[in-house]
């Protein structure tokens, strides 16, 4: 039994950080696809249709077994999971990789935020402590000499902010919704992606890209393979590991897209940035240990 248990957590934790390491990557097909003349929205649709036609048809074939009703709830999520998705992978194309994901990583602290207002769940002062940590981050990453108040500067600074809350908002829908079985949460998030991509690219009135069906054919394939591999990998571990340790090991994103972005770009961050995104790495993963007290 000792046995089982240990490799059923090993392989846990191998899911959990197959994900992370895909989600630090993900900036990279996608600026390769960019240069290519596919834009980051049409990549995302498309991608997102793929993933979603895949969710259909699991819920299809199981369908007799989920006896379950569809709260409004699902459409409040199906739209922050479209907004959190789309707004963090136009940024990831738009500003600096390392950047980018360190901002995003505020999501622990609009979490506990909005939990606490929506959901009446009570700030500890451990759990103050952290987001005082990650404000200090946050400014010392977005302060400049030349703009002096710490303020997003750039379309990506700001995108970054807004998935990261609205990642937070995802998060909190789905406690709401605990309820519901996984595979109708996961099928109301891919096609939230599709309907917010779609509705971006008609208020852009954006053309259809002018490249090679096999480029079209690619980004279908890649996002049956990986927005679809790295939702499962995650449900398995969060399955089998708890929530806190889960979360810290999703932080291993953080390393990769840090070492993905050395290299293979020439991006470049500020002592003072760096030092805030300590902050907020160090605040995260307060958070996430937190996540193990009462």
């Amino acid at each position: 039994m000792s046995n089982t248990y240990n490799k059923e957590y090993s392989l846990a934790v191998g899911a959990i950080l197959f994900s992370a390491a895909m989600w630090g990557l993900i900036w990279y097909p996608m600026r390769l696809l960019e240069q290519v003349g596919m834009p980051v929205v049409w990549t995302t649709l498309i991608a997102y249709v793929a993933a979603a036609l895949t969710a259909t048809a699991q819920l299809l074939w199981i369908r007799k077994r989920l006896q379950h009703h569809w709260p409004p709830t699902l459409w409040a999520l199906a739209l922050a999971a479209g907004l959190t998705n789309l707004a963090f992978l136009v940024a990831l194309i738009e500003g600096e990789v390392v950047r980018v994901m360190l901002l995003f990583y505020l999501s622990p602290l609009w979490s506990v935020l909005l939990g606490h207002w929506w959901l009446g769940e009570r700030i500890s002062r451990q759990s103050l402590l952290m987001i005082l940590i990650a404000m200090s981050g946050t400014f010392m990453m977005l302060w400049h000499p030349e703009i002096g108040f710490p303020w997003p500067h750039g379309l990506a600074d700001w995108l970054a902010l807004f998935a990261s809350f609205m990642f937070s908002v995802n998060n909190v829908l789905s406690r709401k919704l605990a309820v519901v079985p996984m595979e109708i949460k996961t099928f109301t998030v891919y096609w939230g992606v599709v309907i917010v991509a779609i509705a971006v690219l008609f208020l852009q009135q954006a053309t259809l890209p002018e490249v090679s069906i096999n480029i079209w054919l690619m980004v279908a394939i890649f996002g049956g393979l990986a927005f679809v591999s790295m939702t499962v990998a995650v449900l398995y571990g969060l399955a089998r590991i708890a929530v806190f340790r889960a979360a810290i090991l999703m932080l291993f994103e953080l390393l990769v897209a840090a070492v993905s972005a050395w290299l293979l770009t020439d991006e470049s961050m500020s002592g003072a940035e760096w030092l805030g995104g300590a902050l907020i790495f160090i605040a995260a993963y307060g958070m996430a240990r937190l996540g193990k007290m009462p």
